[in-house]
């Protein structure tokens, strides 16, 4: 399991990823906003100047506030992974987070979970 925490706040995000089966697991805890967006951007798409993966699950349950730039982090990882295999799904979002997701209709295109197990499956 890697630690990313880069931002200039680092306890207000901490990022940590994991692979399962192919697929790379990215669980996030605390706040996602301007400020910080860089350091989940890079926690998605990027390990060591390696080739993104094709498959990114994004556990939320630990993420308390998220603003349009977690918006944009996810759409931007959307469509680098899309593709014939690829697919980014978003799982656990709790309360105010979630409301966000499906205010601006982010899972109406980035399938939502409610759990990490269930965005596993394929």
């Amino acid at each position: 399991m890697t630690d990313i925490e880069k931002a200039d706040r680092p306890e207000r995000l901490s990022v940590e990823h994991r692979m399962v089966g192919g697929v790379r697991v990215v669980t996030v805890q605390g706040e996602i906003d301007h400020d910080v967006r860089e350091v989940l951007s890079e926690a998605l798409l990027s390990e060591d100047g390696a080739a993104p993966p094709s498959r990114i699950v994004v556990d939320l349950s630990g993420v308390t506030f998220m603003d349009s730039s977690g918006i944009n982090v996810f759409v931007a990882a959307q469509r680098a992974v899309s593709g014939p295999e690829g697919w980014l799904r978003i799982a656990a979002a709790q309360g105010p987070v979630l409301h966000v997701l499906q205010l601006v209709g982010i899972d109406a295109f980035i399938s939502c979970h409610p759990t990490v197990e269930q965005a596993l499956r394929p």
